[in-house]
């Protein structure tokens, strides 16, 4: 899998989801892994990218808003959601953005 993803000509959507992670792994990276498999088979995926450090950011692509919401409402996203607000995360935050230009080499 490309580092970047490879997203088509805009508009599309992006979920930017950043954190901080608690201590340990605690199967964050088996259901970490077992969610890019789901929203890879949801219609209206684009791609992901995702770097972690002190702060971990993800950003996936989304054709349209309908897509977003029907990923969020997914019900092992949603079980996945509670874990990692009871195990997984210090803190936070999601954002929706509106990509209207890209570019790159």
């Amino acid at each position: 899998m490309s580092q970047i993803a490879q997203t088509p000509k805009p508009p599309y959507y992006a979920v930017i989801f950043t954190s901080v992670r608690t201590e340990g792994d605690n199967g964050y990276g088996e259901m970490a892994a077992k969610m890019l498999r789901l929203a890879e088979l949801e219609e209206g995926f684009l791609g992901v990218e995702s770097a972690r450090e002190e702060v971990g950011i993800t950003v996936s692509y989304w054709t349209d808003l309908a897509s977003i919401r029907k990923w969020k409402q997914n019900t092992e996203h949603l079980e996945a959601q509670k874990i990692g607000r009871n195990s997984w995360y210090e803190s936070f935050k999601v954002r929706i953005s509106l990509v209207e230009r890209d570019y790159g080499i």
